[in-house]
């Protein structure tokens, strides 16, 4: 159960981003969430979406190089050590997290993480084994 995560390669000068979340915005397009990861010379914008093929369609129109990945995206307890629960699931399922992110949003006292791991279908099953819940694109449409 996968989530498609948009990544939007920028240049790393004054007014990139702005111009990219312009575009989103005067499209009418919701992000539910986003990460940003840079170097000295470019960036690149990790955004989850509301409408992922309207979002893809308009960033190609303005020139925006990006492609779209599969990501996992759970919902846990906004307690300490729920994030420390997911890991260990997935260490012990020898799975690597290459990077992750975390937004607020929808029940109370929720969070969510976006997982990009190296066995998607292990990561799965091994997380659904141990009662964490999976959120799918739709649950994340309509946060």
């Amino acid at each position: 159960m996968s989530v498609k995560q948009i990544s939007v390669f920028l240049e790393n000068k004054p007014g990139s981003l702005r111009a990219m979340t312009g575009v989103l915005a005067d499209n009418d397009i919701d992000m539910r969430a986003f990460s940003l990861a840079e170097t000295s010379d470019f960036g690149i914008a990790r955004i989850i979406v509301d409408d992922v093929f309207k979002t893809t369609t308009v960033l190609r129109d303005a020139g925006f190089v990006h492609s779209v990945s599969p990501v996992l995206a759970v919902t846990l307890s906004d307690t300490p050590g729920g994030l420390n629960q997911v890991l260990a699931v997935l260490g012990d399922a020898q799975v690597n997290v290459e990077y992750m992110y975390a937004f607020l949003g929808g029940k109370a006292n929720s969070a969510y993480m976006i997982f990009k791991v190296t066995d998607e279908k292990a990561a799965a099953i091994a997380l659904g084994n141990s009662k964490i819940r999976l959120v799918d694109q739709e649950e994340l449409s309509e946060l």
